[in-house]
């Protein structure tokens, strides 16, 4: 799943030692766009992300897993961040072409003033 939003807060960095060896976990609050904003916290493992995008205010966008577990007949769940992008004010990324294109202006009877010389293809 992917979601943009603002970072809102972001957490101490967690570390620790298991059987596989040290691990690192930084949990990041963002808060999302809308009517109703809903903030969110998601857990990134290890150094799968750029420390550089963690700026609170900043617009990022995070791919994630779902992964709920049980625990003493109680159930968890956890957002597990697996990469994170800067993001944008779209939440889709585009190139350059795509965001200086203008639509065609149509005059009162329909017609387009664009020239076929003026379309791409």
């Amino acid at each position: 799943m992917q979601l943009t939003a603002k970072l809102a807060a972001i957490l101490p960095e967690q570390t620790g030692a298991g059987k596989n060896g040290t691990w690192t976990k930084q949990d990041i609050i963002v808060e999302t766009d809308g009517q109703y904003p809903k903030k969110v916290c998601i857990s990134l493992w290890g150094d799968k992300y750029d420390k550089n995008l963690l700026k609170v205010g900043s617009k990022l966008t995070i791919s994630f897993d779902i992964e709920s577990r049980e625990f003493n007949g109680k159930w968890y769940t956890n957002l597990k961040g697996w990469k994170v992008e800067g993001g944008n004010e779209g939440g889709a990324s585009y190139s350059d072409d795509a965001d200086s294109y203008a639509p065609p202006v149509f005059d009162r009877e329909g017609s387009s003033t664009v020239s076929n010389e003026d379309c791409p293809f």
